[in-house]
């Protein structure tokens, strides 16, 4: 009896294990909204975009300017960080040549994107519940200047609320958002598209590696009781 408990106990553990594996080791999400976004360009006569990952790396940065507070999107309460953040602060951070991204060159950031909610969706309902809900939105999206396109997301503290940022420029490939290093500066929390990384998951491995030790403390003790 105690053995077909403890036999039970790992098919249990090995299962959950398996789950984690699944739910939370996947490929950047924010590269299948940028994949998103281009079908419904297209679908609209409109170009689709390159994907850049200097500006998306900019986007995550405008996320983070929020600091967690969902609230400030959109509604009675909206703002949004200073058009100074970007020279100043997003594009140091990302390693981004200010003098590429300044309204004199030819990549100006044309349009901006961003919402927010409580629990973390797949990028095909982020964007139709999430970026696509006001005419605004979608005029931003279908515009016809843009060139370029950036995504990103990022929970906040360890989890909930849940950011999605798109920026578009009118920029040129090769020639706008010029890199210092020549790689877009990898941060955490958050992922950008087109940064060649993966998601592994949005709360973050610590978070579910949290859950898995809790887990195998149960499973162990569980299997302690049972054979004394």
């Amino acid at each position: 009896m105690a053995t077909s408990l403890c036999i039970i106990f790992c098919i249990l553990f090995i299962s959950s294990s398996s789950a984690l594996d699944e739910k939370n080791v996947t490929k950047n999400p924010v590269d299948e909204l940028v994949a998103i976004v281009n079908i419904n360009r297209t679908s609209h006569k409109s170009s689709s975009l390159t994907n850049n990952p200097d500006l998306a790396c900019i986007a995550l940065q405008y996320i983070k300017a929020y600091q967690g507070k969902c609230d400030e999107v959109g509604g009675p309460d909206a703002k949004k960080p200073a058009e100074s953040e970007f020279p100043d602060t997003f594009a140091p951070t990302c390693e981004v040549e200010v003098a590429t991204l300044a309204p004199i060159t030819l990549a100006p950031i044309t349009g901006r994107v961003l919402g927010c909610q409580s629990k973390y969706i797949k990028p095909d309902k982020a964007f139709t519940q999430i970026l696509t809900m006001k005419s605004t939105s979608l005029n931003i999206i279908y515009n016809t200047t843009h060139t370029e396109i950036g995504a990103a997301v990022s929970g906040s503290y360890g989890g909930g609320p849940y950011f999605w940022c798109l920026l578009f420029s009118s920029g040129k490939s090769n020639s706008s958002f010029v890199l210092e290093r020549g790689e877009a500066k990898i941060t955490r929390p958050g992922v950008f598209s087109g940064a060649n990384d993966e998601c592994s998951g949005v709360n973050g491995l610590s978070e579910n590696l949290s859950f898995l030790m809790i887990f195998v403390g149960v499973f162990v003790a569980g299997c302690y009781t049972i054979l004394v």
